[in-house]
């Protein structure tokens, strides 16, 4: 969920700013809607114009392709508010999907292929998406079977895609392949293909959820589609690497989208303990209540603090080992901590918890994909065990 590009330093006004703008953002334009955009399935493409009218989708990207540089540090507000003040997993993944899909281009495409693709994206005009996980695996990124075979100017391409956010809508879909000999296997043979949405042998298929309802999440077939050789993204054989950096960029955005969903979720716990009368008293006014508030803030504030943390170390240039293995760690914090509010929440909130309508409701159906998503829980441990000599 990240961009590439930054900027060194952020001011407390500037980060005051993006917050107000994307609380309003989320609670004028998301947050009265989210009900009945869940029950279809889908958002309005027009919320993508709408939030790049703002400047949301470009944070992070150049100037010269429509976007407003920004560190972590800055980001790091558009992920928080938009989620404790939209509380839409499904809204955010798919808006957001582009910070996925676009950082390998930016990085590793072509000066034609950069202004050809990022601009119109960022304007809210077309939406980009990733593809990595197939059928047959998921983490083990190495064993990957789709293929792209060369000839002449185009790439062929044959396989499946599962899971892909964005996917029944994208224009652009950012796709690990296997390139070079058909018998090639592990993690030196994987390249970065971008992929027209429009290409003849492209089918989708929409996949139904536990929850994120208002995103698409399709299952991607290629049959023999034909990919001009210009919309390979680096060198033949440098894919794995390129995903492997893209996932440290979205991992911590998952981080602070998870904070923000559990802050969505106290909030409404809080207010609901206030005006909830039991045996004659405000909910708020028992015991039991109160410390399940104060647990749920002693996570967030955990949270909160790693990931300024972390983010300072990014923006400071410290990525090293020690700092993807603190990413992994605070992915699952994080995610554990928005589980750990879920939960609380929806017991204070009681019967009411487990009705369709409340934050708390949503926000814990979409607690596992946000745990699995970007790198299951496991997977982040073995990772920041490897990362840190263990």
């Amino acid at each position: 969920m990240t961009a590439t590009s930054g900027a060194s330093s952020v001011s407390d006004e500037d980060r005051t700013a993006l917050t107000d703008t994307v609380t309003r953002f989320a609670r004028t334009e998301i947050a009265p809607h989210v009900g009945a955009w869940d029950a279809a399935g889908e958002f309005p493409r027009s919320l993508y114009r709408r939030a790049a009218d703002l400047g949301l989708l470009g944070l992070g990207y150049p100037e010269q392709y429509g976007g407003t540089p920004a560190s972590y540090a800055l980001r790091m507000p558009l992920w928080r508010a938009l989620s404790r003040h939209g509380a839409s997993g499904g809204v955010l993944a798919s808006l957001l999907s582009h910070n996925i899909g676009l950082p390998p281009v930016l990085a590793h495409g072509s000066d034609a292929v950069r202004a050809e693709v990022i601009p119109p994206v960022l304007a809210g005009e077309q939406i980009a998406a990733l593809a990595i996980t197939e059928p047959g695996g998921g983490s083990d990124v190495a064993q990957l079977k789709t293929t792209a075979r060369r000839e002449g100017d185009d790439y062929i391409v044959n396989g499946e895609k599962v899971f892909i956010t964005s996917g029944m809508r994208a224009d652009w879909i950012t796709v690990a392949v296997r390139t070079g000999d058909a018998g090639s296997k592990g993690s030196g043979g994987i390249s970065m293909l971008l992929i027209p949405g429009h290409s003849p042998g492209l089918s989708r298929s929409k996949l139904d959820k536990m929850g994120w309802l208002c995103s698409d999440t399709a299952h991607l077939r290629f049959d023999n589609v034909r990919v001009p050789a210009r919309y390979l993204l680096g060198e033949e054989g440098a894919g794995f690497r390129i995903i492997m950096a893209n996932f440290n960029g979205e991992r911590f955005g998952l981080a602070a989208s998870a904070l923000g969903f559990a802050e969505a979720c106290y909030d409404e716990a809080l207010a609901w303990a206030r005006q909830r009368r039991t045996f004659g008293a405000a909910l708020v006014e028992h015991q039991v209540i109160r410390h399940k508030l104060v647990d749920m803030q002693m996570r967030i504030q955990s949270t909160a603090a790693w990931c300024e943390s972390v983010a300072a170390q990014a923006d400071a240039g410290r990525t090293g080992p020690e700092w993807v293995a603190s990413v992994c760690l605070l992915k699952n914090h994080a995610t554990q901590t928005m589980q750990f509010c879920a939960d609380q929440a929806v017991q204070i909130l009681g019967g009411m918890g487990f009705m369709r309508g409340t934050v708390s409701e949503r926000i814990y159906r979409e607690v596992k994909v946000m745990m699995i998503g970007g790198g299951a829980e496991e997977i982040m441990k073995d990772l920041a065990a490897r990362q840190l000599g263990i």
